[in-house]
């Protein structure tokens, strides 16, 4: 006759088990498409320039942008924008104007 499981022992059987540590994240790094990165225009480079510069702080903004072989999108509020220095700061998010593909304001 076998001893009687307690319930938290029970339950243990049937978590999900990650035999390889990082195997996961290694799937999702190997389903990530590489890109390389797209060349503006001048007029888009134009039209993004005049949206960046009329963009204030604390507005909504959705910003797409490129890092690390793929494009991101990104919607936020603008915490930082330094034309001087070229970048914008979505929340905690910093990104330079040269990586910047398209930025659109939100309307409240």
């Amino acid at each position: 006759m076998r001893a009687k499981m307690s319930r938290a022992d029970r339950a243990k059987q049937f978590m999900p088990f990650a035999a390889l540590k990082g195997y996961e994240e290694a799937l999702r790094a190997k389903e990530r498409i590489v890109v390389d990165k797209k060349d503006l225009s001048e007029e888009q480079k134009e039209e993004l320039d005049i949206m960046i510069r009329s963009i204030r702080k604390q507005d909504i903004v959705t910003v797409v942008y490129f890092e690390k072989d793929e494009y991101l999108k990104l919607t936020g509020m603008v915490s930082k924008i330094d034309v001087d220095s070229r970048f914008i700061q979505i929340v905690n998010s910093k990104i330079q104007f040269d990586d910047l593909f398209s930025i659109i304001r939100e309307e409240n």
